[in-house]
């Protein structure tokens, strides 16, 4: 069975495991998740947690990794070298260090999506990154890809952590590289793809609080729309 295959099977069980598509409180449609996919130093963390804010919404980023840890017995800190990483690197960096040969690219995928999908069946959450904008039901999920100027992004990354322009550089262009093939490999999707998200916001255009604003009105819009009897 291919990692496409199980991460298919396990995100349908535990759907309807939720009655994510089935049946639903009277009155009521079913929850919206926000899935946000940002690129390194566009700020798309700090306006998913505004986001959170002004909806009144949890906000799950390294939470997610929290309670994957919790799962597997892997610590957070090896867990965050793992997230959005290429297979072959994770598999052979976690099995040298903690010598345990289950702890290795599909463990670590199952759990993620079993992990997102059990979050996402309740709704009325923002998860970012972890390619959840790839694999959340199109119907309950509004699906948003924060994008930046790449001169502006890289300077933001430099600051947030501390780094030289072209430390900063190599890291940022690095980091994509991997979430790019993470998605491509775990999900055979392409994040470029503008049809794969339904907002596309490029955050050197607009302050967080302005792209915080939109994507929290279309999610009120969207989450009208499921709560909206069936005619």
């Amino acid at each position: 069975m291919t990692v496409e295959t199980a991460v298919q099977r396990t995100l349908e069980a535990l759907m309807r495991s939720n009655n994510y598509e089935g049946e639903e409180e009277e009155g009521h449609g079913p929850g919206l998740t926000i899935a946000v996919s940002r690129q390194p130093g566009s700020r798309g963390a700090t306006i998913a947690r505004q986001v959170g804010e002004m909806l009144g919404w949890s906000v799950y980023d390294r939470e997610l990794l929290q309670q994957i840890a919790e799962q597997t017995g892997v610590r957070v800190k090896m867990l965050e070298s793992m997230d959005e990483r290429h297979g072959s690197w994770l598999r052979d960096s976690v099995e040298s260090f903690l010598s345990l040969s289950r702890a290795n690219d599909t463990l670590y995928l199952h759990h993620l999506i079993e992990t997102i999908a059990s979050l996402a069946a309740h709704g009325k959450c923002v998860i970012v990154g972890r390619g959840a904008a790839q694999f959340l039901p199109p119907a309950t999920t509004l699906r948003v890809r924060i994008v930046g100027e790449r001169n502006d992004r890289i300077e933001h990354f430099g600051k947030e952590l501390g780094l030289s322009k072209e430390v900063a550089t190599q890291q940022a262009d690095q980091m994509e590289r991997e979430r790019v093939r993470f998605v491509r490999e775990h999900f055979n999707k392409d994040l470029s793809d503008p049809m794969a998200h339904d907002l596309v916001l490029n955050s050197s255009r607009f302050s967080n609080e302005e792209c915080a604003a939109m994507i929290a009105e279309a999610a009120r819009k969207m989450q009208a729309r499921l709560k909206a009897p069936a005619r």
